[in-house]
């Protein structure tokens, strides 16, 4: 059974998902799960959790905790990082107010514009880190890295090691979800072919037996049927990208409106009113998942966690599953574009179709993206 690593562990709400989606597998139930976090308290949480996971499947993997991160890398044959250099207070925080002193609107902060580059700038080196510890005690392995800015991080890991890195999010499968909810077909009957950059990549195709639903999607967007998101937050902003373009971008609303200078301008908070753009949105769900994580270990600490796992939309548990079993499978992973993507810049980070199975991680080539895409 292998070695499955977590980097950042004490990020209990995220880790218990990928837990549950591993150890529900009856070929990884006996794997030896590492936990690794710099902060104790938010580590002995999740270790606890990991129990309570594991006895809801009936499975017996071996769970180990440490605050030493070599050690827990030590002979892995999958790491999975998870973490937030400078954590929401005081980092994130400052990632938000400085800009916001000088006028400067931002949503989630967390890919690109001042608070993406921030972020990348604290946790680049910390990557590079964690990289020599795994060239020097687990060469083989196989990295899964869910930290965002997904692109920074991960194009800076494939230029300064050799360590199989792919990075991994699940804003395409997720989107995929929420259109076929908009447009009311089923998902397993969708199929997609998806393209880009982490954040910003585009469905190139979306059919059901070989008929293109982007019709559909256009009809939806026209007479603005589609449900709202997460916290109930509008769509607009992807829907008018969509009727612009004539493609449907990956990542949320409230994200894409800070990639592009169409949306949060400073001198037109009409705009934030008629597209519904919530400003500082990350915030607010950095406190909830606060808020969460107190409410998980308040009732660990009473005996009262008592919940039930399903399946997460997240690609992890899925690739290690593939690369164990030899069993077949197609994720979107944000790989180094080595002659993948012909219009976008070689050796950057893209996120492509990767196939998966005992012969490891194979990203596909897309040839060359519509050109406004690109």
């Amino acid at each position: 059974m292998p070695k499955i690593t977590f980097i950042g562990a004490g990020s209990t709400v995220f880790a218990k998902n990928l837990l549950a989606d591993i150890l529900a597998f009856p070929e990884l139930a006996e794997s030896t799960i590492s936990l690794m976090d710099i902060d104790p308290a938010r580590l002995k949480t999740t270790e606890s959790v990991a129990h309570k996971i594991a006895d809801f499947f009936g499975a017996k993997p071996k769970i180990e905790a440490t605050l030493d991160r070599r050690a827990a890398l030590d002979g892995a044959d999958y790491a999975i990082s998870m973490f937030q250099v400078g954590g929401y207070k005081p980092s994130t925080v400052i990632d938000f107010e400085i800009p916001k002193k000088y006028g400067i609107k931002q949503t989630i902060a967390d890919t690109l514009g001042i608070g993406g580059i921030m972020r990348g700038l604290r946790t680049i080196p910390v990557f590079l880190d964690i990289c020599k510890d795994m060239e020097a005690v687990c060469p083989d392995v196989t990295f899964l890295q869910y930290v965002n800015p997904m692109a920074m991080n991960t194009w800076a890991i494939h230029r300064a090691s050799k360590i199989k890195t792919v990075g991994l999010c699940h804003s395409v499968q997720g989107t995929a979800e929420v259109l076929a909810e908009d447009i009311g077909v089923p998902i397993n009957e969708i199929n997609y072919l998806c393209a880009g950059i982490n954040h910003m990549a585009f469905y190139l195709k979306f059919e059901r037996d070989g008929v293109d639903l982007y019709p559909k999607i256009r009809e939806v967007a026209n007479a603005k049927t589609y449900a709202r998101g997460y916290r109930n937050l509008a769509n607009h902003v992807r829907y008018e990208v969509f009727k612009r373009t004539g493609y449907f971008v990956t990542e949320s609303s409230e994200h894409f409106s800070e990639y592009v200078p169409w949306f949060i301008k400073q001198n037109r908070p009409d705009l934030l009113e008629e597209f519904e753009i919530p400003v500082d949105e990350y915030i607010t769900r950095c406190e909830i998942q606060i808020a969460e994580w107190e409410a998980d270990k308040a009732a660990l600490e009473r005996g009262e966690l008592n919940e039930s796992y399903e399946r997460s939309q997240e690609y992890g548990s899925l690739i290690i599953h593939s690369l164990e079993t030899g069993t077949p499978r197609v994720v979107y992973g944000n790989v180094a574009n080595n002659n993948l993507i012909d219009n976008l810049p070689q050796g950057c980070c893209v996120e492509v179709p990767v196939l998966v199975d005992k012969n490891g991680l194979q990203p596909t080539h897309i040839g060359k993206m519509p050109p406004h895409l690109a």
